[in-house]
């Protein structure tokens, strides 16, 4: 095997289970997740702030795009890589809209939203197992578990988006506090898992969780101005930047699974 073909092993992963419709969990996979989440929290910013859309216009077009991508990715008779990763993006931003919305529009408190969202969360994984008797993310192969695996993606965000927003904004840590302290709670889940034997299912949903806070924490500080905490690059730029390491690195996993 070509060096060429190692890197690409190493970006796109060895699907265990040819019929799984998502990808196997690479240091790829998470390298996107985050440039995923951090451009969900730029983006949303972008569409609601700077061009002026507003929170309940920019979540009903959003939203609307998402279904579409949705019925896309559920017609895949297998995992493609942009397809996936174009619906996580999307769902990152309608993930965030769905709190900021329910924060910002109608008051809800955000150590409610976490609450609730905690609870969704765990309602969503216990009628998931109940239905198939797995969590497993090695084999979403039918329907019924790609269907509860994009709700419990979904919550993840929403989740990730109040608590984050619960510890960098009610608590005053800051964004690079909280970037470091989400990540902290993260490298520990790793320990646990490669070091201690920490069960992979709730170590990989754990995680996925608080990458979404771990981003927006890292988005924000690149964007928002210096007056607010942040280096001043804006949502556009840090928005871009974000999307050219995501299109970069999708194409290297297509491009690995057509070689092979």
């Amino acid at each position: 095997m070509t060096s060429l073909d190692t890197g690409l092993e190493l970006l796109d992963g060895h699907q265990t289970n040819p019929r799984n419709k998502v990808p196997d969990v690479t240091a790829a996979f998470w390298l996107i997740k985050l440039m995923a989440v951090t451009m969900g929290e730029t983006a949303a910013d972008y569409l609601n702030v700077n061009l002026g859309m507003g929170l309940t216009t920019t979540s009903l077009m959003m939203a609307v795009i998402l279904i579409g991508t949705l019925a896309l990715q559920f017609s895949r008779e297998r995992y493609v890589p942009w397809t996936y990763w174009l619906n996580v993006v999307l769902i990152s931003v309608v993930g965030t809209l769905v709190t900021d919305n329910l924060v910002d529009n109608l008051g809800v408190g955000l150590v409610t939203c976490t609450a609730v969202f905690s609870v969704a969360l765990a309602a969503c994984f216990a009628l998931w197992y109940g239905e198939e008797g797995t969590l497993s993310i090695h084999d979403v192969d039918n329907p019924v578990r790609e269907a509860f695996y994009w709700v419990a993606i979904l919550f993840t965000f929403a989740l990730g988006t109040a608590a984050g927003d619960l510890v960098a904004e009610q608590f005053a840590l800051g964004y690079l506090a909280s970037g470091i302290l989400f990540g902290s709670v993260i490298a520990s889940l790793a320990l646990g898992y490669f070091a201690l034997g920490l069960d992979g299912i709730p170590a990989f949903w754990l995680v996925y969780i608080l990458t979404r806070p771990l981003g927006a924490s890292f988005g924000d500080l690149l964007s928002q101005p210096v007056d607010y905490g942040g280096l001043g690059f804006g949502t556009v730029m840090t928005s871009l930047g974000f999307l050219a390491v995501i299109v970069a690195t999708v194409a290297a996993m297509s491009l690995g699974l057509r070689r092979r």
